[in-house]
């Protein structure tokens, strides 16, 4: 958990590759609904270019859908969901029924302004997918995909505007989600600043996975 540009996308990835874990990010998993050009697609591209949340009683259908299709032996990793209380209430509904409940909560932090920076540079390749950042991950030629060639293209929702438009949202109405589970008794936790350099926060989630008893590959 934690506000967008924080590197819980970059960490989950590593933290997958290397416990075996299913990776379950509902941005991506919404992406893909959006693109398909369905009605609940042309829904979410309403809420999604405007930089806000997608309604819960869709997101926890479409989750709830993901989670059925993927229960991987390692288990599974959830990024981006819950992000209100209603979906973490919904989510531990859901897991008590299937007798799965939470082993643990990941936090990541970061400052407003790092995560304005992180976002608004990113770039990505239309036509294969290839993600790049202006300062962080610069392509070899300006504007042009290393892979294909391919214009990079900003992401509409990575605009400056509605970047901060969405850090408002996430402390209205995300932020309370993490105090939800800091109260819940016997769930493992850990707080980290994703604001850190990439390698020693992965060693830091690395060390409290393998507290929690997921095994490395």
């Amino acid at each position: 958990m934690g506000p967008p540009g924080a590197g819980k996308g970059t960490q989950a990835k590593k933290l997958v590759e290397r416990f075996g874990m299913v990776h379950l990010s509902s941005g991506d998993i919404l992406r893909t609904e959006r693109a398909s050009g369905s009605l609940l697609g042309r829904k979410l591209a309403q809420y999604m270019d405007a930089g806000k949340l997608v309604p819960d009683d869709i997101v926890v259908s479409v989750m709830a859908k993901a989670m059925t299709e993927n229960s991987g032996e390692a288990g599974l990793l959830l990024d981006g969901f819950p992000r209100t209380v209603p979906q973490a209430e919904a989510l531990d509904a859901q897991l008590a029924r299937a007798g799965k409940p939470l082993d643990a909560v990941v936090v990541m932090t970061a400052e407003p302004d790092m995560i304005v920076r992180r976002i608004t540079g990113r770039r990505s390749c239309p036509a294969c997918g290839r993600v790049y950042h202006v300062e962080f991950m610069p392509p070899r030629k300006a504007g042009e995909c290393d892979a294909c060639g391919g214009p990079l293209v900003q992401r509409s929702d990575d605009a400056e505007a509605v970047v901060r438009d969405r850090l408002a949202t996430y402390n209205r109405q995300t932020a309370p989600v993490v105090d939800y589970y800091r109260r819940r008794s016997g769930l493992k936790r850990i707080e980290v600043d994703g604001g850190r350099d990439a390698d020693d926060v992965l060693a830091q989630l690395t060390k409290a996975f393998e507290s929690f008893g997921a095994s490395s590959r």
